[in-house]
């Protein structure tokens, strides 16, 4: 089987987790990362015996990544010139100085939430609009918040419709390890719509939206509320039992001990996954109700590794590895281990 060649442009808080779900995809082969200094992020990768390559995006910078004892496998350029697409997971605005190197190299590029909508092709989500994607050069993915809500609306609209939704996203201020945002017993109220409202039309235009957006001094996940007016008279148990066939989410119960973010976080450091990552979102089961004939719920996001499968989807549609959504997200999910909870 010929494996599509990935590259990935940042280790840091999203970079390493691309990493990880390129090498776990048999159909892909994780060429190599790109980075410019000795982050703690690559200091550990060392320590665990660097299983994979890097190469330095600045030549000058390699003296000091193999002073703090981290082999430096060749210069950026080589990467490209041995890559089909970049994962670029660097800083808002480096990604599209990025670009010109991708073009340059003739290879493709998907982009992060950080990035502007312009600089692809195509504002792509797995599961909303997989087949937009398809041979495009060029794909930018939504942000955590918006992955894991339009999974949570598309997964319902598929099967009853939904005429619109109204959000309020209560976000995590900062990554673990992000001293410099200092937002303390605080909380921070954006105006309305939040871009996670609006990007959400963007992929769904069909889906009327608006959204609140309040910044809390927390560092593991956001917790998104979200009234939903379906087009179809449905019952709660269906509903719930549609979320539990959903791959990429899981049903949880406030009763059973998952009460908050922090719960999640522990809950997936308890079952061993690396760095506390969860790729699903968790709907928690008490708040599926109505309000009249619109549905409530709540869904926690963590925001680190949420992205993930969404990414691997990408590299899917842009390499034409599979034509179709469904035929991809299984491919995705069946590699990373996601699958549907009764």
């Amino acid at each position: 089987m010929t494996r599509v060649r990935v590259g990935v442009a940042g280790y840091g808080v999203i970079g390493q987790r691309l990493a990880d779900g390129v090498a776990r995809q048999e159909d892909m082969e994780l060429v190599g990362i790109v980075d410019v200094e000795p982050t703690l992020s690559l200091r550990a990768l060392a320590e665990r015996g660097m299983p994979y390559k890097l190469y330095c995006a600045v030549p000058e910078k390699s003296n000091s990544l193999e002073e703090a004892g981290i082999p430096v496998t060749g210069t950026a350029n080589d990467l490209f010139s041995k890559v089909d697409v970049m994962l670029d997971a660097t800083n808002a605005g480096v990604g599209r100085k990025n670009k010109e190197l991708y073009v340059r190299h003739g290879i493709k590029g998907i982009f992060q939430g950080g990035e502007k909508n312009d600089i692809a092709d195509t504002f792509f989500h797995g599961y909303a609009n997989y087949e937009k994607g398809v041979g495009k050069n060029f794909l930018k993915l939504t942000s955590c918040n918006t992955t894991g809500l339009i999974r949570a609306v598309d997964c319902l609209d598929r099967a009853i419709g939904i005429e619109r939704v109204a959000i309020t996203i209560i976000r995590r201020v900062a990554d673990p390890g992000d001293t410099h945002r200092g937002l303390v017993d605080v909380s921070l109220v954006e105006p309305v719509p939040n871009h996670q409202a609006v990007d959400l039309m963007t992929i769904m235009p069909h889906i009327d939206a608006t959204g609140l957006l309040v910044h809390v001094p927390t560092t593991h996940g956001h917790i998104i509320s979200v009234v939903a007016t379906p087009k179809k008279t449905i019952s709660k148990d269906s509903i719930i039992s549609l979320f539990k066939q959903h791959p990429r989410i899981r049903v949880v119960k406030i009763a059973d001990g998952f009460n908050s973010n922090a719960a999640m976080f522990r809950y997936a450091r308890d079952l061993g996954h690396m760095r506390g990552d969860m790729y699903e979102i968790a709907v928690f089961e008490e708040t599926v109700a109505f309000s009249g004939n619109n549905i409530l719920f709540a869904i926690n996001i963590p925001q680190e590794s949420v992205v993930i499968p969404e990414s691997m989807d990408a590299v899917r549609a842009c390499m034409q590895m599979q034509k179709t959504r469904d035929e991809a997200v299984a491919m995705t999910n069946r590699y990373l281990g996601l699958k549907a909870r009764s």
